[in-house]
Order: C-alpha cells, then structure tokens, then sequence
C-alpha cells in the first residue's frame, strides 16, 4: 500500500468517524474532508502526489452536474407543491382509508409516486399533514401511518433517477468510473426500482405497520400530536397557590397524567430531577409535561402559572385569532443549532414558544438553554396567521391543526405538462437531464406557479454542499488505487463463492453505511469500489453499480439514516429502536428481492 492509499484511506476513516458520530453537520464534515485532502495533498509533495491530480479542480464539484441536478429537482419540486400536484392525490385517496391496512396503503402509494418525480423529503412534508388529518377522521393512531410513510418516501425515490441523490450520483459519475459508459438515463433505475418499491410498499401496507410496538402508539382520534410524555414546558408556583405545602407525588396522582412535574429549577437555574416527596413551596419553578389541551385547564385549576418568560410574551400577545400552531425542526431549518433568543428575534410580537417536545431524549434544562434539533417538535402560541408565516420562513415543518392547504387543479395540469415536458426532452436526448430541468424550474418561474422569493426555499444546501465536497474524495479514492485496492481484498473474500453473492454483499454493505451516514456520501464513497470489485471479478460495472444505488436509498433502521425518518421521529413518539422492528425485514426483504432483479435486468457478463 502506498503513501498516497494510506492518506486517502485515512481521511475517508476520519470521514466515516464524523459521519457516525452525528455531533457536526454533514456538510460541515464534508467540507473538513475536502480540506484535508488538500492539505495532506501539500503535505504530501503536491504535484507529486497522486492524491489530488489537479488541486485546481477541488472546488469544480460544486458545478457537477449531478449537484445542478440536485438543486432543480428541489426547486421543481417546490413548484409542484405550490401547484396543488399532491394535493389533488391527497383527496383521492380518503375513500380508500376505510381499513387501516388500506389507510397505509393508499397514503404510503400516493407518497411513494411522488417521491419517485419529486425530492421525497418534499413529498414527505406535504404528505405528513394529510396523514395527521386522516388519521384523526378515522380515530387512527397516526403511529401506524407515519412511518409506512416515511420508509414508502423512501422507496420510492430509487424508482427513477431523479427520485433520490444517490440515483443521481450513480448515473452521473457512470461515464467517470467505466470507460466509454454515458450516463444512466431517467427510467434506467426503474426496472429494478418499480418492483423493489412495490414490494415493499405490500409488506409494509400488510405486515409492516403491525411491527410498530403498540406501548408507543398515539391515543386515536387525538387532536394533538403529542401527550403527557413529550412535551415540555415551565411552570411556577405564585404566591397564594392552594397547593403550597403539598408533595409532587400527590399533585401527579390527582393530576391523573395530565401533567407531571419532571423537574426542579433551583435559584441558580440549575436543573436537578425532582422527588415525589418534594414539597411545592412558594415561587418554586418546575419543568412540567403536559399535554397542551389539557395544560391551561390543569394550571387554572391547580393555581400553576407559567413560567415567568413565557407569561410575559404571551400577554404581550395581540390579535383576534390567537391559537397553537406545531412544528417539526427540518433540516436547512435557520432554528437548527439555535435556541430561544433566536426564535424569539426572528418571530417577534407575533408569537411565543410554549414548549417542546424530543424524542429519545427527554429534555431536562430549561427551555431557555435548550438547542434545537432536527426532529425537535415546537408548540408556538400566538395570531396563527402570522405564526403560519413564520414557519414557512423559518423552514418548520407545520403540523397537527393547521388545515391541508388545497392548491389550484387549474395551476397542477399545467406544471404536469412543464415536467413531462422536461423528461420528455431528457429522455429523447434533445437536452441533457440537467438543462431540461433547469428549464422547467424557469418555466415555473415564468408560469407564476413558483415566486422568484421561493426558488431557492426548498434547496437542501447542506446536501448541495456535501456532494460537490465529496466528489474530489471520491475521485481521489480512485485515482490513487485506494478504490481497486479495497475491491480487490472484497472480490478475494466472496471470490469461492457464486456471482449473486458479491453482489449481496455490496448491496448490504452499502445498505449498512447508509443507516449511520448520510446516504449521498454513501453512494459516491461506494460507487468506485463497487466498479472495481467487478472489473476485479471480471464482471460488468452495471449490476455493482445497481446495487449501490439500491442499497444506498435504503435507510430503514434508523432515524439518523435518512432525513425522512429524522422528520417522523418527533411526531410519530417513536423511539430509536422502533425502526429497526419494520425496517430489518424490509430490508432483508430488498436484498432477497434486490438481488435476482439485478441479475436479470442487468447481465453480469
């Protein structure tokens, strides 16, 4: 093993660590990995490494095509929601959600043929109001639906190339990594995709949901997302409260789950749990959970106040239509990473941050201190007008009362037409796939189906950001052997055993990376190793390169995985370990159904 193998290896490790870790942004680390390529490049002896064999070339990743690509897949996408594209779906289907495996079927279809055209987080986000209103026509546990719904997101973005960044970096680097190759076209993906997505969408409509544990179901019928177990606020006892001289223990009981008393709030702000025989004195401070139906009931009868910063804003509160609004932290949120003081900057007079509700890890300081996650639901109070605003503004993922907004039909037919238009174009080789799609997000634009304020809304720029950083990484594990290298010690492992097996083999491997990292970084680390176990066993590209794709658009076993399952995790009570109770036999499921498809579309030799 060379210098340069042993550097390029090295950093790509590091890469890997950082990803798994989950404590940077994936873009952030991304960029870190650039940025010690380079630097080891220099350390190294520059031109006279092969470890970067252009240095001038480590920031033309931004302008790749697949990364183009990206971005108008999201801007198109933005567009067709404006449209009502999805909407006009969503009020089809409720004659179909009489029984609940029909419930999961229908919505978990609907978003799988969006996702399959359109950036399937947007297709998720769009879809996930529809499922809460639904699930509370039909006195449903919304549990049950929202993750069929994300894992049906999922599969259906590896059903075309455009569907899923992975999908999209595997076509786009074919004509890089095998000689003579030009890029997968747009249904490319589908003969294996198609079969694969509606397999699983069966097991999942009819077996799946029945594996999410019933101890963390949603009560059916609720009008709110969350119960006494999630949300979390302050509390405070003012002077004259009739349950001075009372124990926490006794005030829980009589409160009968409505509210709890998780902890205390000492006068040096410090957090500490508290004890069932503590005693409630005069202007003790307490974080509480609460359902919030029930919570200004509960106070007003238990003499409980809110915590003093939180009553402040919400008497400086004005307007006629004052109500709750929830919203889940998505990612490209400006909220992620930020606390209160900001929340409170950015929505001024017109709202108020009452609580929060966390998954997996129960908040324990107060809400001033806390920091927004990804996933992190926030219960707003305030003119719900203008708080539906700012949550657009602020990248939230609006849920629970806020009606589903119906586009206009008159406006969905015409933006139908622009993509298959763009895709027509594509696919008969008048314009490349990036110009075509270009041109629709500008027809869009023209059409007055997207405003100019909107066309880069919906752009995931970390994920931007991680694709034109990571493609020098890539390129320089190829380019310096480190790719052949690592096929090789693969194809000498599974080499005594039969052809279909190699190809398992990358596809599950592939599979396990992209539940711990980001699924993008996953297919460009994996594309090149995957060519040259094939070149290596002297097999076609074609079929390994397949099963990245696959194997990278399946993140089914965690939470961290995919931003799709990050999105449900807060709204559906799930728990870490919920996923892999549906999502491991899913994804046996692929690699068994996977597997053969490849081998027949695509010929190993």
């Amino acid at each position: 093993m060379t210098t340069d193998q042993i550097a390029v290896l090295g950093v790509i490790i590091g890469t890997f660590v950082l990803f798994a870790l989950n404590r940077w942004r994936h873009d952030v680390v991304a960029i870190t990995s650039l940025v010690a390529l380079a630097i080891t490049d220099l350390a190294l002896g520059g031109e006279s490494s092969s470890l970067v064999q252009n240095p001038e070339l480590l920031l033309l990743g931004f302008g790749h095509p697949a990364v183009i690509t990206v971005a108008a897949v999201l801007v198109i996408s933005r567009a067709l929601r404006n449209a009502g594209v999805v909407d006009m779906l969503a009020r089809m289907i409720m004659p179909l959600t009489k029984s609940e495996s029909g419930h999961v079927f229908s919505l978990s279809a609907v978003v799988m043929v969006c996702s399959a055209f359109m950036n399937n987080v947007g297709a998720l986000a769009l879809m996930l109001p529809v499922t809460l209103r639904t699930a509370t026509e039909r006195a449903r546990s919304a549990s049950i639906l929202l993750m069929p719904l994300a894992f049906a997101s999922i599969l259906g973005g590896m059903m075309t190339m455009i569907g899923t960044p992975p999908n999209i970096i595997i076509a786009t680097l074919r004509p890089e990594l095998v000689e003579g190759a030009d890029p997968y076209g747009l249904f490319a993906f589908s003969a294996v995709g198609v079969p694969v997505a509606l397999g699983g969408i069966a097991f999942i409509a009819l077996i799946g949901w029945r594996l999410i544990p019933t101890t963390n179901r949603k009560k059916p019928g609720s009008d709110t997302l969350f119960q006494i177990d999630q949300y979390v606020t302050e509390i405070r006892v003012p002077e004259g409260c009739k349950e001075i001289g009372r124990t926490v223990g006794e005030i829980s009981k009589e409160c009968e789950g409505k509210l709890e008393l998780i902890a205390f709030v000492q006068k040096d702000n410090k957090v500490v749990t508290t004890q069932p025989d503590r005693i409630i004195s005069e202007k003790s401070r307490f974080l509480a959970k609460a359902d919030p139906n029930d919570l200004q009931e509960i106070l007003a009868k238990h003499g409980f106040r809110l915590g003093k910063e939180i009553r402040q804003r919400i008497d400086g509160l004005e307007g006629e239509n004052l109500g709750f609004v929830e919203a889940v932290v998505t990612a490209g949120s400006p909220l992620e990473g930020r606390g209160r003081t900001y929340l409170r900057r950015r929505i001024g007079r017109s709202g108020a941050l009452l609580a929060i509700a966390r998954q997996n890890e129960p908040i324990q300081t107060r809400l001033s201190e806390v920091v927004f996650r990804l996933g992190d639901v926030l219960l707003l109070h305030g003119e719900v007008s203008e708080l539906d605003d700012q949550v657009g503004t602020l990248n939230l993922l609006p849920l629970a009362d806020r009606e589903v907004k119906v586009g206009s039909y008159p406006k969905a037919w015409p933006a139908l037409l622009v993509f298959a238009a763009a895709i027509g174009l594509s696919a008969a080789g008048i314009l490349p796939m990036t110009l075509a799609f270009v041109g629709a997000a500008l027809a869009y634009v023209f059409a007055g189906i997207l405003p100019t304020r909107e066309i880069y809304r919906d752009i995931d720029w970390p994920v931007i950001v991680l694709l034109a950083a990571m493609m020098p990484v890539s390129e320089a594990l190829r380019s310096t052997g480190c790719a052949e290298l690592i096929a090789k010690g693969m194809a000498d492992t599974v080499g005594s055993f039969p052809a279909w097996v190699a190809l398992a083999v990358v596809m599950t491997l592939t599979m396990c990376l992209s539940d711990v990292i980001n699924n993008a970084a996953t297919a460009l680390i994996m594309a090149p190793i995957s060519v040259g176990i094939a070149q290596t066993m002297g097999y076609m590209p074609d079929p390994f390169l397949m099963a990245v794709a696959v194997g990278a658009s399946c993140a089914f076993l965690t939470p961290i995985g995919h931003q799709c399952n990050a999105l449900i995790l807060g709204p559906g009570g799930y728990r870490f370990g919920d996923y892999w109770r549906m999502g491991l036999p899913l994804e046996i499921l692929i690699v068994a159904g996977g597997t053969p498809l490849i081998l027949f579309f695509w010929p190993l030799t």
